[in-house]
């Protein structure tokens, strides 16, 4: 049974030749930051929607400053990826520069970062299905819970097999986007572009515009760089040269990912999107429903 769901076990010296390409390598490694786009907007519209829907334009600035700090972490693990070509993120480099204390601090920030990445993905993931099939929506954490089971033993088969069938849903994610906002700046273009017809609207506001709520809607939007380090710890599964292949992988994730997050938070303003705390649907399918319309 074992061998059934986790693959036959391999070798030590089999190890090398698990190494995979960019391709693969953007699918297993730059899956967790693309797939942030999905929820990192919304994110930012629910704190601004405490303010009131009429501050959602501040998205925009905020994204672009998000952005700013993905350039400088792209360059940053870029320049890391070529120092420490055996693998080198945040706690590798804390512990080699700075001595134990901030290596351990960082490792544990990273482990936390990793349980929240899944738990946070999976719930945007199931959101993103019951907004598109209403039905599913009582069986939010029944879903929640068989799909980590299921990316569980999918990673534990190992990078190479799990890179194999992770790389068609994120591919189909990426394009899926690209010709959704390819789209809807094309209907904008053409003056055919329309607004949000949503039954959820959300006119009380709890609190008045302040520098700690801007603050708070850009800590929320930094959801957007989540696994951006991936990457740099991973340089081992590339292949030949590692280093090369590793940083041009990171590159074309951080310009996805940099042009999705964007073209949402942009898109969803000139759709005029409505977000806030206990709405069911999300900003996505607003987007995409606007767009396509629901036949």
């Amino acid at each position: 049974m074992g061998n059934l769901l986790l693959g036959r076990r391999l070798a030590t010296e089999e190890a090398p030749h698990q190494t995979i390409s960019k391709t693969i390598g953007l699918a297993v490694f730059a899956s967790d930051a693309l797939s942030s786009v999905a929820y990192a907007t919304q994110e930012i519209l629910i704190i601004l929607s405490a303010a009131g829907a009429a501050y959602f334009g501040l998205s925009i600035p905020i994204a672009i400053i998000i952005i700013g700090l993905l350039v400088v972490l792209t360059i940053s693990y870029r320049q890391t990826i070529y120092a420490y070509p055996g693998g080198g993120g945040a706690y590798i480099v804390a512990r080699d520069n700075l001595g134990d204390g901030p290596a351990l601090t960082a490792g544990a920030a990273l482990l936390t970062d990793y349980i929240l990445t899944v738990s946070v993905s999976i719930s945007s993931g199931v959101a993103q299905i019951a907004s598109a099939f209403p039905a599913v929506f009582p069986y939010r954490v029944e879903l929640a819970l068989a799909l980590i089971a299921l990316i569980t033993i999918v990673n534990l088969r190992g990078v190479k097999e799990s890179g194999t069938v992770f790389a068609v849903p994120t591919y189909f994610f990426v394009v899926s986007m690209l010709s959704m906002l390819a789209f809807g700046f094309w209907q904008q273009s053409t003056g055919s572009l329309g607004t949000v017809a949503s039954t959820e609207v959300f006119e009380q506001t709890t609190q008045t515009l302040t520098v700690f709520l801007l603050l708070k809607a850009f800590a929320s939007g930094c959801t957007a760089l989540t696994g951006v380090e991936a990457i740099s710890n991973g340089i081992m599964a590339f292949k030949e040269p590692r280093s090369r292949n590793a940083a041009q992988t990171l590159m074309v994730m951080s310009a996805l990912l940099g042009v999705m997050f964007i073209g949402i938070t942009v898109l969803a303003n000139h759709i005029q999107v409505v977000a806030g705390e206990g709405m069911q649907e999300t900003v996505i399918s607003q987007i995409a429903r606007t767009l396509y319309g629901t036949s």
